[in-house]
């Protein structure tokens, strides 16, 4: 009986406890609401002052410098970091200072760990702020990447973004860009573009070339000078054909379009030119062998009759 009236006793110690420590932590919680509400304020006024700081950071930026890839990031940092601040003052308002630092001290604590883990988010987020001051293309540049060929469109933390001519758009992590080979086709604005025409082996090689340079040059969109020479060189010996590579510039910063609109009319004009001297484009000889006893070979022609009205 004795035994029952202490467990009874020591439940009631218990509840009475509990009960004390609930309406402390709400008395708390109740001393706390005013702060509280007051970080949650900070927080939004945080967020549009981020936001006002970003466009003011953006127009100042932009008056001394051109680059729109390397505004965009920068500005997006800025406000990254406003935002950040805003939170940890918020929580500090809030009376959960102690919160904010032990996430500070255990991310620093764990920052191995996370490094491992994360590899490859730092990694192309370091290479987005490397892209953002040193980088092989602008904005609308057209550049290849591995087998990734299309117009730069926007450099991101992670991702620099790129659009293919078949109308795709593509998200390349920005690690890739800093360690692969990057073919810029629009930097200096010109680009070389070339094809194979065949004459016959009995024209003059000479005379064919000659005519061919002229009218390359005076193709509209051509672009010769002491660097980008226009010229004719022999290719190789086809089978019915001496063929003979035209290689020539053209200035466009519009590659896809502009580049293959010029090449169209070159060859074009090529092909008049040739005709007008004389010269000929034959077609390829097939040539037909008889082996063993073969003396001939049956050829058959069907002949279908006109219909009589």
């Amino acid at each position: 009986m004795i035994v029952s009236l202490n467990n009874v006793q020591q439940s009631d110690e218990s509840i009475i406890t509990l009960k004390e420590s609930l309406v402390t932590y709400w008395n708390e919680f109740i001393q706390s609401v005013p702060n509280i509400i007051l970080a949650i304020v900070i927080v939004v006024i945080g967020f549009l002052l981020s936001q006002f700081i970003s466009r003011l950071f953006k127009k100042a930026i932009s008056i001394r410098a051109s680059d729109p890839l390397m505004i965009n990031f920068l500005t997006k940092a800025v406000k990254f970091c406003v935002v950040l601040l805003v939170i940890m003052f918020a929580l500090k308002i809030a009376g959960l200072g102690g919160v904010a630092a032990g996430v500070l001290t255990a991310a620093g604590a764990s920052a191995v760990v996370i490094g491992f883990a994360f590899r490859d988010i730092g990694e192309n987020f370091i290479s987005g702020i490397i892209l953002s001051f040193n980088r092989p293309f602008d904005v609308n540049d057209t550049v290849k990447v591995d087998d990734i060929f299309g117009k730069v469109k926007a450099l991101e933390f992670r991702y620099t973004k790129l659009k293919t001519f078949d109308g795709r758009d593509v998200y390349i992590p920005n690690s890739d860009i800093i360690k692969k080979a990057v073919y810029n086709y629009t930097e200096d604005g010109f680009f070389r573009l070339d094809f194979i025409v065949g004459i016959d082996y009995e024209d003059d090689i000479e005379l064919a070339k000659t005519v061919i340079v002229e009218t390359v040059r005076n193709s509209e969109g051509v672009i010769e000078d002491e660097e980008h020479e226009c010229f004719v060189a022999v290719d190789s010996l086809g089978v019915s054909t001496v063929n003979l590579k035209v290689l020539f510039w053209t200035l466009t910063k519009e590659y896809r379009k502009r580049a293959l609109d010029v090449r169209s009319d070159v060859i074009r004009n090529v092909k008049n030119v040739i005709i007008e001297n004389g010269l000929n484009m034959p077609a390829d000889i097939t040539e037909i062998k008889l082996y063993g006893s073969q003396t001939s070979i049956p050829v058959t022609v069907n002949h279908e009759p006109k219909n009589e009205s």
